[in-house]
């Protein structure tokens, strides 16, 4: 095949695909066409799973992939398919399964190899072209597995068949459990014991920032009083903020830290990075005031919204680490960089908080020496007013600089949690700009990626909706709607929530054991359908779904969802008490719960102050196991009350504001008062209403 040549992938949507459209190796896609000429051609399927922005995945392509005497023998031993993990999900997590399963550990890029039915014999991740490091490379490893498929291939069938018997669904159980403050005692104990002390974070290098981690143990806090757990949250959030993980000049958060110090970045930045730790910071500000974290949370939106978001408002999903000059060349700075750019006393001061010197401050991964570059950190109170001249002198200069490349497909899944990271932005700061974009994304998603019969689409490019959606989509959206109605009070956001949340029972409910298959009924059928209930880099399906049904029962006073989340709880206890820390956003979804809990209903006119002053005491305090329902008294409220009944209950004044309160499901006397409407959330006023 000529270098130039287009293979199968040229049609493909996604960037990742596209980039190797021109590789000399004749990649398909994922699908019919090439399993058919597997069988055909009696070839084993050599399977390679990345993403657009994922570094070792480019230097594979670099040394292999377009390397025309590797891609000869590839061609020649199998048929080969790209997978971008990111539109396959469901494919990703089956392989990596098996790649764990075979060699203990997993990654990206992700290969292997397997017979013509889809069944894997060989699993491993970055391979290089020659053997290297105790890796076998490509130009051995490839007349290998010639020789067994031709020799040995009873072997490697048994082998295979080995490992798919291996591949089972993680079981939801329903075995008694520990109670919550037992698992949530358990998930503690253990975060504190992985916990670095000197630096934040958990274990150490690579360091990944787990922004749920961070969730629970402000929930943890607030439940127990327990100051530890607090210091934890909050060590880790600053160190964070003020390490090279944080792209000190143009915001925004990189993947992870190659250090245990939150210094030296992985460079590429994830959309859904961005969301969650956005939500992270902003319920540190709620739950203690620090301007600091308000500031970040702020500045992430900031970074989203200038360079991650379409013409349209939907979220592209990544930047890459790679630009030209190298990984992370965009983001550093040389000495005589810094120079041109500022004066003598603005290079003295940003050395001194910046933490820069001449010969440059890093030595890359794989280099061990300085290369006369820095990355800036920030030495002390990362939000000093003295660095802001400085930083937009850089920002400006820097802009001038050829870009990462952007993955600008959009995933209903990310956008979701971006929906709901800035709906909670907006209304915990009053940014209505916030509230606006998170409005704009949920109706791209809602109008330009729904499937016929009402379900979601899982990706979007170039004018094309296309691949059922997941249920990280289904979730991820549902949540995002639901925090859009906590923020606009607008019923339409809490119907759709409404809707998507049935159409996700429908179709990814399990009715036997309780749980959210990851799959839907109508969707690809590979070994099996898999649930998905750990917490990783972003949270579980299930996990979220369990949230969603709580709030949504008690924003709606619904039986039904009542018991379908207790039912949800229920399948997932045993799983959460076998690793408390690998469930930690599920822990804070079973203290919902579990409670206590509380639902207010507010009655006023939509801006008057004495309405806005009661919105803004629930806002502006951690109350993560609230729902609040809005009816206005100056416009028609039939549409909430209709989706809300329980509320027709409740007197309306047309001239004063009222909150009414329910904990426990018992409901206390309507207040306008916003200190005493925050002391009965907490529980300190006893009197009922009725």
């Amino acid at each position: 095949m000529n270098k130039t040549a287009a293979n199968h992938l040229v049609h493909e949507k996604s960037p990742y695909l596209r980039q190797h459209a021109t590789n000399p190796v004749n990649w398909f896609p994922w699908g019919r066409e090439a399993f058919e000429s597997a069988l055909k051609d009696d070839k084993p399927i050599f399977l390679s799973i990345g993403y657009s922005t994922c570094h070792w995945c480019h230097v594979m392509e670099s040394e292999s992939f377009v390397d025309p005497d590797v891609a000869a023998l590839m061609n020649e031993a199998f048929v080969s398919i790209k997978v971008d993990r990111e539109e396959r999900p469901d494919i990703d997590r089956l392989y990596i399964h098996a790649c764990q399963l075979m060699t203990g550990q997993a990654g990206w890029p992700l290969t292997i190899i397997m017979t013509p039915e889809r069944k894997p014999f060989f699993a491993g991740t970055y391979i290089p072209k020659h053997d290297r490091y105790g890796r076998m490379g490509m130009l051995r490893l490839i007349p290998r597995v010639m020789d067994l498929w031709k020799n040995q291939r009873s072997e490697l069938v048994r082998s295979s068949e080995t490992i798919i018997a291996r591949l089972e669904p993680v079981s939801s159980g329903t075995h008694p459990a520990p109670s919550l403050p037992d698992l949530s005692k358990a998930g503690y104990t253990e975060l504190k014991r992985s916990f670095d002390s000197e630096y934040g974070g958990f274990g150490r290098a690579p360091k990944f920032p787990i922004p749920h981690h961070l969730s629970f143990l402000l929930r943890y806090w607030r439940r127990t009083g327990e100051e530890e757990a607090r210091r934890m949250a909050e060590d880790t959030l600053r160190k964070m903020r003020r390490g090279g993980i944080f792209d000190q000049i143009g915001f925004g958060f990189h993947r992870y830290s190659t250090d245990r110090r939150w210094f030296l970045p992985h460079f590429e930045k994830m959309l859904y990075d961005q969301a969650l730790l956005t939500h992270a910071y902003t319920e540190a500000f709620q739950a203690t005031r620090e301007a600091e974290y308000g500031e970040t949370a702020r500045r992430i939106c900031a970074y989203v919204l200038r360079d991650m978001v379409s013409d349209e408002g939907a979220f592209y999903s990544a930047e890459d680490a790679d630009s030209p000059g190298g990984e992370g060349r965009f983001y550093t700075w040389s000495w005589e960089e810094i120079e041109k750019v500022l004066s003598p006393l603005e290079t003295s001061t940003a050395a001194h908080f910046y933490r820069l010197r001449r010969q440059g401050n890093f030595t890359p991964e794989a280099d061990g020496s300085f290369q006369g570059l820095n990355i800036l950190s920030a030495d002390s109170d990362a939000e000093d007013p003295r660095l802001e001249p400085i930083r937009k002198k850089l920002f400006h200069s820097r802009r001038k600089r050829p870009r990462p490349l952007r993955d600008d497909k959009v995933l209903a899944d990310w956008n979701g949690l971006m929906i709901a990271a800035l709906a909670e932005t907006a209304r915990v700061f009053k940014k209505l700009e916030y509230a606006g974009a998170a409005e704009r994304a949920a109706g791209f998603i809602l109008s330009r990626m729904r499937q016929p019969d009402g379900g979601l689409w899982h990706r979007f490019h170039s004018g094309e909706a296309a691949i059922k959606a997941y249920a990280d989509d289904y979730a991820f959206m549902i949540w995002g709607l639901i925090e859009l109605y906590a923020t606009t009070f607008t019923p339409g956001y809490l119907r759709s929530a409404l809707k998507l949340n049935q159409y996700f029972t429908d179709h990814f409910w399990d009715q036997e054991s309780g749980g959210y298959f990851f799959t839907p009924d109508n969707g690809e059928s590979l070994f099996w359908r898999r649930k998905e209930i750990t917490d990783g880099a972003v949270p579980s399906s299930n996990s979220i779904a369990l949230f969603n049904l709580i709030r949504l029962s008690r924003l709606t006073a619904s039986a039904t969802l009542e018991v379908q989340a207790v039912r949800q709880a229920e399948a997932w206890r045993k799983s959460a008490a076998e690793a408390p820390s690998s469930h930690t956003r599920l822990l804070c979804s079973l203290e919902y719960l579990d409670g206590p809990s509380s639902e207010v209903v507010i009655t006023g006119r939509s801006t008057a102050s004495d309405t806005q002053k009661l919105l803004q005491a629930l806002r502006g305090n951690f109350l993560p196991n609230t729902a609040v329902v809005f009816i206005p008294t100056d416009t028609d409220p039939s549409e909430i009350l209709e989706l809300a009944p329980f509320s027709r209950s409740f007197p309306r004044d047309r001239k004063t504001a009222r909150a009414y309160v329910c904990r426990g499901y018992q409901c206390q006397e309507p207040t306008s008062d916003p200190q005493i409407l925050i002391r009965q959330l907490e529980g300190r006023v006893k009197k009922t209403f009725s």
